[in-house]
């Protein structure tokens, strides 16, 4: 059997068509499947909705997931499913219907413990802040070599969005991290690689993710949730850093306390200068491409500030994060395991092939303020 786990919350927009993407799947044969789909509280039509699409297809169960916090989510799901495979979507997408089958074939035919493809980001609504929001997160300029957003040839990766997981693969390395409120999908990734599995990306795997639908909410985002979580999880994983993840504080720390030594002494300035003149040339090279990719020559004249500010926004939630944790007032240091015996799973290094001693998966409670309301993956932007 394979198992699908959807962590939603509020997604009255998507989930309809979410789980009709999902009943439509191709399934391999000789398995079946369960849909799992666990919500946090939904406050909107969410779960009316669920319980509707469940009359109609007995393979839909709803699953409450009282912490609202994703991790916590796709914890209670393995723990609730039967499946020998375990498939992690998110509510803000839609599925092709060779998608499951494409997973499954690739899983057996590769051997890898994780598998996923690529994901192709659509505006969350109709305005221009919406398809601004895609053209940022769609450009190796904006996000990096996140392979999986802006394109990547099959083989071997470090991540991929959303994942097929073979079952054994939490019992022999442990669950998501209940801390990680943001990230927990990337730091589990790693986890996999780092205890010798292989993560594999097909690009004939694909699936269309709704981004938000304003900048205000994308940018908030990134200062208040994704930064900061970045942080968090290299304290609590430190196997889990790569430079894409870290290069927006390097920026940002950059320009502050150059635009300050230049205000202080006229000898920074040139240097300062000629920096910031190379990225604002890269940025307005990167709208150029997006306009001409998009059709949207706005690009030209909004994109280029749209980087900054998104760039400017992550870096400074990364120190943030960072300097919660200096003074020891991150949430994510108020819990000494993210489950029972996960000191047995989190050494690092540790040796490929150990088992680590299996606990309940669960934490309990989270601090109140990890309860950020929120189970989406946000795009993959977590990983």
């Amino acid at each position: 059997m394979i198992s699908v786990l959807v962590p939603c919350y509020n997604e009255e927009r998507f989930i309809a068509e979410c789980l009709g993407s999902i009943t439509a799947f191709i399934i391999p044969a000789g398995q079946a499947i369960e849909i799992l789909v666990i919500d946090g509280g939904s406050s909107d039509r969410t779960r009316d909705i669920v319980a509707e699409t469940a009359k109609a297809d007995v393979r839909i169960r709803l699953i409450d997931n009282p912490e609202r916090i994703q991790s916590c989510a796709l914890n209670r799901g393995i723990h609730s499913s039967r499946g020998e495979w375990i498939m992690r979507l998110d509510a803000h997408a839609q599925y092709p219907p060779d998608y499951l089958a494409l997973c499954y074939e690739t899983a057996l035919a590769t051997g890898a413990d994780n598998v996923g493809g690529i994901c192709l980001t659509r505006p969350g609504s109709a305005s221009y802040a919406a398809q601004l929001v895609q053209a940022l997160t769609t450009h190796r300029f904006g996000v990096g070599n996140s392979g999986f957003r802006t394109g990547s040839k099959a083989g071997f990766r470090d991540t991929v969005p959303f994942g097929f997981f073979r079952r054994e693969i939490f019992e022999r390395i442990g669950y998501f991290d209940e801390r990680l409120v943001r990230t927990q999908d990337y730091e589990f990734n790693c986890r996999i690689r780092q205890a010798g599995g292989k993560i594999y990306l097909n690009p004939a795997i694909v699936s269309t993710y709704f981004n938000l639908p304003t900048l205000t909410a994308f940018l908030e985002k990134q200062l208040f949730r994704q930064g900061p979580y970045n942080a968090y999880m290299w304290y609590l994983a430190p196997y889990a850093f790569v430079p894409r993840h870290a290069a927006t504080a390097f920026f940002t720390l950059f320009f502050w306390t150059g635009l300050a030594g230049s205000l202080l002494s006229t000898a920074h300035l040139p240097c300062w200068g000629a920096v910031m003149a190379t990225y604002a040339f890269l940025a307005l090279l990167a709208a150029a491409q997006q306009a001409a990719h998009y059709g949207f020559w706005r690009h030209l004249l909004c994109l280029p500030f749209g980087f900054f500010l998104f760039h400017l926004c992550h870096g400074t939630g990364v120190l943030s994060g960072l300097s919660r944790l200096a003074v020891h007032t991150a949430p994510v240091q108020k819990i000494r395991e993210p489950w029972p015996g996960a000191k047995s799973c989190r050494t690092w290094p540790r040796a490929p092939g150990s088992q680590c001693r299996q606990g309940s998966g669960r934490l309990g409670p989270e601090p109140p303020e990890c309860q950020l309301g929120s189970d989406r993956a946000d795009d993959a932007e977590s990983s």
